[in-house]
């Protein structure tokens, strides 16, 4: 099962070298994300707002016990206040900014059960045992040993005493609504401009690959399954799009966040901050043991989903071998065992995240309980204020929100990695077929061809061709025949300079063909191959290859030189007749008739044939070759055949043998010498008239 391993790589959650080569994908948008991160920033600043904006509220119009007021006889200042047995309640802090105001009694505001009284002096501890009594009109308070005097406030003088809170609260509720408002504005721009961002930057960087892998050498392609290619473009990316939007600038919120928390809260207490900060060793161990068993986990998932790729992408493409050999059970017992990898390791990953968060809800319980146990004792005692220890509980939830989320953002970072090393890893291929320095633009060519001395390997010195030396005239329509895997299609290859010689020398009218501009050799060439391949798209299309220089007029001149002009106007939208992916809905010939007219439409100087009749039937043929003897007239025609009765008319036919050329003439001279061709010649004589005998 390991043969369906693919990609596999030594996985880091970070990787400081990767992450700067992806930093440098979004450097043209460092604008862009700058401003994301300041509005993050901004939002961030509301969120922790909100908090303390309710602490302000309960303390400071909620919580009104404690609350001094000046008292003075009516007639010794003429200040409005509240009238309560002849005497005038001020609130304390009305008085601000007064001068010369004559010494009064001070008072607290006080408030016990349902009923509210004005205390001479200072608010009793909140520990201490208090009791009201009356006596008549008279209102003892009973601390310890302790009496004081105090002043009962009726029920009809509570909503001026509490209108300034009234007012305050008001004006604290409509800051708060601001606030949101202003948040969702905020994270809605944030989020649309993150968005925006992340599309651009993956979209570069998609362009960025397939540019580089339309670039490469078909040898490339040759060691590289098209899946996976696929899967770098379209899934890796993705990824990578997830760690710009969800990771990268989120982690900004996130430090800021907790940062943030850490300053007020040791601001508004210090010794319940450091009683809340207490938990974090254990939240820095759990994170660290998460990480190393989380990084296992992923990669084990990561390897067995490639695994399950490998084999779907295999074995459907063979889909009709397995049918036909009747090995549904065996593939299926084959993956069964690989997607049973697969469930286990999806499975393991599963446990530890699993275990990961509730530990840390858990650690949050225990943050939360030592707070209510300390701030709860200094509230009851006084030293504290309830708003404070409210402020401090919500402080607390919002800083394990983030450490909540470290599971999800540390599985996209590590994805993300592993793509990134994947994409780079294309992305630094160079095995390219460049252009040299001093490469000449060659506006037309006449299709002379020369093979001097040739040696070629696909790898190392495993010669495909050896010392292959020969000459194409302009005009004159050459054949290649040979045993399979005797070099022909190499010789294509070459002349089209998908692959570079090891040693030897092809030259294209006298230059040598590495001192040719690639875009220059590949334009006068036209190539009609046998597995004919065919876009998503129409019929003219195919055709024309989006060339918007080759007019309508010319793509059905062009399909009627070769005869396929008669089936396409019998379809139903001619030559806008959708054509599925490769061709799908089309037959073998008409599929290969729309491959020659696509190889004439660009008018080529040289036109390749690679077994471009085979699939095609006696009757479709017939039509080809009236069609081929006008148009390899003054034109370089190289043809690749099995059936020689398609090559006998050929200017030059090339026997090659074990990558050497073993014999060359016309057919005539060929069969005079009695040689390989000889023998082939008479085998698929005999074998087409044992055919005809049979049938």
């Amino acid at each position: 099962m390991d043969n369906y391993l693919i990609d596999e790589t030594t996985e880091k959650a970070y990787d400081h070298q990767l992450m700067k080569r992806l930093l440098g994908f979004a450097r043209p948008y460092w604008l862009n994300l700058l401003l994301a991160i300041i509005l993050i920033l901004i939002a961030t600043v509301g969120d922790l707002a909100n908090p303390y904006l309710i602490k302000l509220g309960i303390d400071n119009y909620l919580n009104a016990n404690g609350r001094i007021y000046w008292a003075y006889l009516p007639g010794s200042e003429p200040i409005d206040g509240i009238l309560i047995d002849d005497w005038v309640f001020v609130e304390v802090r009305d008085l601000e900014g007064l001068e010369d105001i004559e010494e009064g009694e001070t008072y607290s505001f006080f408030q016990k059960g349902s009923e509210y009284y004005f205390i001479p002096g200072k608010l009793p501890d909140a520990d201490e045992n208090v009791n009201i009594d009356r006596d008549g009109n008279r209102y003892i308070m009973h601390i310890g040993d302790e009496e004081r005097e105090v002043i009962h406030i009726e029920d009809r003088y509570i909503p001026q005493i509490r209108s300034s809170d009234i007012i305050g609260l008001k004006r604290l509720a409509l800051i708060f609504l601001f606030i949101i408002i202003f948040i969702f504005l905020v994270n809605y721009c944030q989020t649309i401009l993150l968005q925006y961002t992340g599309q651009r930057i993956i979209y570069d960087m998609r362009s960025t690959i397939f540019s580089h892998i339309q670039n490469l050498s078909l040898s490339f392609f040759d060691k590289n399954p098209v899946g996976r290619l696929v899967t770098r473009i379209t899934n890796d990316t993705e990824t990578l799009n997830d760690m710009y939007t969800n990771v990268l600038v989120s982690l900004f919120k996130d430090i800021f966040l907790l940062c943030g928390i850490i300053i007020i809260m040791f601001r508004l207490n210090f010794k319940l901050a450091l009683v809340s900060m207490a938990v974090v060793p254990i939240i820095a161990i759990v994170t660290i043991v998460f990480r190393k068993n989380a990084r296992i986990a992923h990669r084990e998932v990561r390897d067995n989903l490639s695994r399950i790729n490998s084999f779907l992408s295999e074995h459907i493409s063979g889909m009709k071998i397995i049918q036909i050999f009747h090995q549904e059970p065996r593939k299926t017992e084959e993956f069964d065992d690989i997607n049973d990898r697969y469930y286990r390791s999806a499975l393991k990953e599963t446990t530890i995240f699993a275990i990961f968060r509730p530990f840390i809800e858990f650690i949050h319980a225990l943050a939360l309980s030592l707070l209510l146990w300390y701030g709860g004792k200094n509230l009851i005692r006084g030293n504290i204020e309830f708003g404070v220890l409210y402020a401090f509980i919500s402080y607390i939830s919002m800083f394990f929100r983030p450490i909540n989320d470290l599971t999800e953002k540390y599985n996209i970072l590590q994805s993300a990695m592993a793509s990134a090393e994947k994409i780079f890893t294309i992305l630094d291929e160079d095995n390219f077929i460049e252009d040299s320095e001093d490469a000449i633009a060659l506006p037309r060519i006449d299709g002379r061809i020369e093979f001097k001395n040739v040696w070629f390997a696909y790898e190392d010195e495993d010669w495909v061709l050896e010392d292959v030396s020969f000459t194409i005239e302009p005009g004159e329509t050459v054949a290649f025949i040979g045993a399979t895997g005797a070099g022909k299609t190499s010789i294509i290859n070459l002349i089209c300079r998908f692959y570079d010689i090891q040693k030897g020398q092809i030259l294209i009218d006298g230059h040598p063909i590495d001192k040719i501009q690639k875009k220059d050799l590949r334009r006068h060439i036209g190539v009609v191959l046998q597995d004919v391949f065919l876009f998503t798209g129409d019929i003219e299309y195919n055709i024309r290859l989006n060339n918007t220089n080759i007019s309508r007029g010319n793509i059905e001149e062009i399909a009627k030189y070769v005869n396929a002009h008669h089936f396409i106007e019998k379809l139903p939208n001619g030559y806008d007749e959708k054509v599925m992916e490769r061709g799908a809905t089309l037959s073998a010939g008409q599929r290969q008739l729309l491959a020659f007219a696509r190889a004439l439409a660009f008018n080529p100087s040289i036109l390749i044939l690679d077994e471009a009749t085979a699939n095609i039937d006696t009757e479709t043929e017939e039509l080809i070759q009236d069609a081929l003897k006008k148009l390899i007239k003054d034109r370089t025609t190289i043809a690749i055949a099995h059936r020689l009765s398609t090559i006998q008319h050929a200017d030059k036919i090339i026997v090659l043998h074990n990558g050497k050329i073993h014999e060359m003439g016309t057919h005539s001279e060929l069969l005079k010498r009695g040689g390989l061709y000889y023998q082939l010649y008479e085998l698929q004589y005999k074998g087409d008239h044992q055919s005809t005998i049979v049938s």
